[in-house]
């Protein structure tokens, strides 16, 4: 680790830049619960109050992290995440850096608890040519959380262990089953419908209890061929001028209605009690 003083001789983006490079690897110990580097932070932080060439905003982050209140943070692994966190990522911006959405790392308080997972098992989406990972790995993410049994995916969408899906996926692509699969998967679980525009709106659409919606890719949308085998198409209404949402985010956007959907109807989520190898057809026995 640079001393802070050689770091302090640095020029003033240099040393922003090389100080939230070290940073990040301080937090990445903080999350594994060791906060061994307490001392070198408070040292930068002193150091950062006074320094000119950072922003007023940054040295009073500084200042107030070199303080009792830093001091006691700063022994504690999550409080002391929070003020490494921030310090990091104010010296990046300052720096001219911007994170990408993969290089962020998992929120706090959240982790994988696999073996109490509950689902709809009447759910399932289709991913048709989601080119990419960083959209893959959100839905997954989304998937988790509001209870689908299993995701299947094209032959053309993005690999679930691309290192930007597993980056946005938060460790859900190892939880939620999935498999590769054509439209032909479509017959094979209950009623497809596909969200797309120009559908029946999102708060007015009956969803089933046993069915497989279906996204398409990012620039063409859903194939008409998987349009053929989907006699309803649901659509969230859009009040802004572009018309149309990230297919990740619509993605959650639907879910959390057919959740509701299903809560409202007294459909309740059971325990996914196995997984399976992923890209492996469902046998996950559910109780």
């Amino acid at each position: 680790m640079i001393a802070v003083r050689k770091l302090m001789t640095l020029t003033p983006l240099h040393r922003a830049r090389k100080a939230a490079q070290v940073l990040g690897h301080v937090e990445a110990d903080y999350r594994n619960g060791q906060t061994g580097a307490s001392a070198w932070v408070l040292e930068l932080c002193s150091a950062f109050a006074a320094d000119e060439s950072l922003s007023g905003e940054l040295r009073a982050l500084a200042a107030e992290a070199s303080g009792e209140a830093g001091r006691t943070a700063l022994s504690s692994p999550e409080a002391g995440i929070r003020v490494i966190n921030r310090l990091s990522r104010g010296l990046e911006a300052h720096a001219g850096l911007s994170p990408a959405d993969w290089d962020f790392r998992q929120p706090l308080g959240v982790g994988l608890a696999g073996e109490v997972r509950l689902v709809y098992p009447g759910v399932r989406a289709y991913l048709e040519d989601v080119r990419s990972p960083f959209n893959v790995g959100s839905m997954f993410r989304s998937a988790d959380a509001f209870g689908v049994a299993e995701l299947i995916l094209s032959g053309f969408t993005a690999d679930p262990g691309h290192p930007r899906a597993t980056r946005s996926a938060m460790g859900a692509s190892d939880v939620v089953p999935w498999r590769r699969g054509g439209l032909e998967a479509l017959a094979e679980s209950g009623e497809a419908f596909a969200l797309e525009l120009r559908g029946q709106p999102l708060d007015s659409f009956e969803f089933p209890e046993h069915g497989i919606v279906v996204l398409g890719s990012e620039e063409l949308g859903v194939s008409p061929e998987a349009m053929a085998l989907c006699p309803r198409t649901v659509s969230i209404p859009m009040l802004g001028a572009k018309g149309s949402l990230n297919v990740g985010v619509a993605f959650g956007v639907l879910m959390d209605a057919w959740r509701r959907s299903l809560a409202n109807r007294g459909v309740e989520p059971v325990r996914l009690t196995e997984s399976r190898p992923p890209g492996e057809s469902l046998n996950a026995s559910i109780s």
